[in-house]
Formats: structure tokens, C-alpha cells, sequence
């Protein structure tokens, strides 16, 4: 990429401006998905501004309250919870939003109300705010199926049925990665502009890649099929390089290494949390369906990820996702596994 040449072009195509061309291809379109893309965004942006002067700003340190998944409360947690919140309500195209915040899904009331369902994680990887490592914020979007009144149902779907998926995360730039089911893009935050532009056009994840990414605090807890697959990343059999460990502890961050760089991200399932401990909805959904977009592969152990049908707004799920073919040794290893 030409930097220098980059700084003086004048035709730039910022998110909205993309997120417009999108709908000219739709020709029933309304324009009510961009109107809510555009709200996204602007919540994305405030919390960056938020999270950049957090230091400062006295909004690092806890609320003093325990969210529904147990884990204390951040300050900047909180507000990036409202922020979204209240964008999304106030856009006039959702009915009912789900947070990882907040125990119970949120029914916007009728006056506001639109078609839209949106599940996000306002600020993932929140604990790593003091030490300045890349936290984000992870979205999903489904359209509510037919009928008056907006039911739970609506969005426990499997996450197939997603209309659009993305993460902004808060790094040393701040970067906007989107899906709306043709591709991948991404987009990065001029911050002299106020605007998200064009970076990363059709983002294409390498078939295999050289890194893998894993918590091995926990390995004396893994199933058979991760620790061995693990071990063949650090001793492989078949003569070739080992792979390198790469694990930061925001999940925005290290799928959005994976992304790019190829290789493969895993939160498994252990004896400690037998069911995983990422949220479907809001954290492996979204993921999986930039993932496969981008041309890698999602899965859980069991079965494709986007496949998955949660029961409840919470629930959590093992995840293996990142370039194709090492996803495919994961599942070849898994499926050895079951014929035993």
C-alpha cells in the first residue's frame, strides 16, 4: 500500500458513502439498514474518543457492579453499553437489542420500533483498558421475522441467518471491519476527518496460515482433539515449521490478526467451562460470519459454527475459527475423535 500517495487522494470512500453503493444494489431497499449502520458507527465513534481519553478522563477502574456474566463492571464498560443503547433505540429501526451487559434483552418501545435485531458486545476485552492493549466492540444484525410484535425468538436464530456482522476495534487506529454477506471490508478512522475510510477493501483470509492463537493456561483442561492439535502446531510430524503462538486476550484483537494474517483463533471447550466461554450471539456469531465471508471456516467442536441454534440470550459455545485449511485439520481431528 502506497501511504504516501494515499495521503493526497481526494476520491475517498468512506463507510457511508460504501454502505450507499451497497444499497443502489437492492433495488427495494429503503434505506432503513443504512440508517442503522450509520448509528452503529457513530456509537463506535464515540466510544473510541471515549476509550482514547479514558486515562484522562478518570474512567478507567470498576462501577461497582457485577454484570449478568458475573465479571465486575468497567466504568468505560458501562457508558459504551448506554452509548449503544441509546444510538440503536434512537435510529428507529430496532425492536429489540441484546447486550452483553445487561441480563435481559432490551424491547425498544412502539413509537420507535423498526425491524431490526441487534446483538453486540459494547466494549469486548474490557479488563485490558489499563494496560492499553486493543479492546472493541463486536455487532450482529438479523431482520425480525414476520408478525406485529417483536418475540425473544427473533433472535435466538442461528447465526446463518445474520443480515450483517462487523467490529470496531480500539487499537492504535481504530478499525471498522463489516460484512453485510457480500465480502469483507474494512475501514479505518481518519481521525482529522471524523470518518471511517476504505483500508482494507475485500478482505480475503489466507488458506493456511503460520499462526495459532490460544489460551494455554488452560491446557491441562482441553480435550483431546485441541491439545493434539496444539501439539502438532508446535511439533509437527510432517517436516514442516512449527507454528507461532500468538494469544493476546481480546478477542476482537486476535481475530482481527487472524484475519489478515491467516492462521486459526480457538476458545475450546474444557473441564472448567464445558460449554466454552464465548457468547454465541454476540462474540462467536459475529466472528463466524466475518470468518467465513472472508473465505475461512468456523466451527465448534460438533458442528459449523453459524449453524448453532442458541436457547437463550447468553448461552456460550466452544469456537475454532481462521483460514480453511486448519480449521479442516481441527474438524478432521474432532470427527477421529467421535469414531473411536
Amino acid at each position: 500500500m502506497d501511504h504516501a500517495a494515499d495521503a493526497h487522494r481526494t476520491d475517498l470512500m468512506t463507510i457511508t458513502r460504501h454502505v450507499l453503493n451497497e444499497q443502489t444494489k437492492h433495488p427495494e431497499s429503503r434505506g432503513d439498514f443504512t440508517i442503522l449502520l450509520s448509528h452503529i458507527v457513530l456509537g463506535c465513534k464515540f466510544v473510541c474518543s471515549a476509550v482514547n481519553k479514558a486515562g484522562l478522563a478518570k474512567l478507567i477502574g470498576l462501577a461497582g457492579e457485577t454484570n449478568v456474566q458475573g465479571e465486575e463492571q468497567k466504568k468505560l464498560d458501562v457508558l459504551s453499553n448506554e452509548v449503544f443503547i441509546n444510538a440503536l433505540v434512537s435510529s428507529g429501526r430496532t425492536c429489540i437489542l441484546v447486550s452483553e451487559e445487561d441480563e435481559e434483552a432490551t424491547f425498544v418501545e412502539p413509537s420507535k420500533r423498526g425491524k431490526y435485531c441487534v446483538v453486540f458486545d459494547p466494549l469486548d476485552g474490557s479488563s485490558n483498558i489499563d494496560c492499553g492493549v486493543s479492546i472493541g466492540t463486536i455487532f450482529g444484525i438479523y431482520l425480525i421475522k414476520d408478525g406485529d410484535e417483536p418475540k425473544l425468538e427473533d433472535v435466538l436464530q442461528p447465526g446463518k441467518n445474520m443480515l450483517a456482522a462487523g467490529y470496531c476495534m480500539y487499537g492504535s487506529s481504530c478499525t471498522f471491519v463489516l460484512s453485510t454477506g457480500g465480502g469483507v471490508n474494512g475501514f479505518t478512522l481518519d481521525p482529522s476527518l471524523g470518518e471511517f475510510i476504505l483500508t482494507h477493501p475485500d478482505i480475503k483470509i489466507p488458506k493456511k496460515g503460520k499462526i495459532y492463537s490460544v489460551n494455554e493456561g488452560n491446557a491441562k483442561n482441553w480435550d483431546g482433539p485441541t491439545a493434539k492439535y496444539v501439539e502438532k502446531c508446535k511439533f509437527p510430524t510432517d517436516g514442516s515449521a512449527s507454528k507461532s503462538l500468538r494469544y493476546i486476550g481480546s478477542m476482537v484483537a486476535d481475530v482481527h490478526r487472524t484475519l489478515l494474517y491467516g492462521g486459526v483463533f480457538l476458545y475450546p471447550a474444557d473441564k472448567k467451562s464445558p460449554n466454552g466461554k464465548l457468547r454465541v450471539l454476540y462474540e462467536v456469531f459475529p466472528m463466524s460470519f466475518l470468518m467465513e465471508q472472508a473465505g475461512g471456516q468456523a466451527f465448534t467442536g460438533k458442528q459449523r459454527a453459524l449453524d448453532l441454534v442458541p436457547e437463550k440470550i447468553h448461552d456460550r459455545s466452544p469456537i475454532f475459527l481462521g483460514s480453511y485449511d486448519d480449521v479442516e485439520e481441527i474438524k478432521a481431528l474432532y470427527a477421529a475423535e467421535e469414531q473411536k
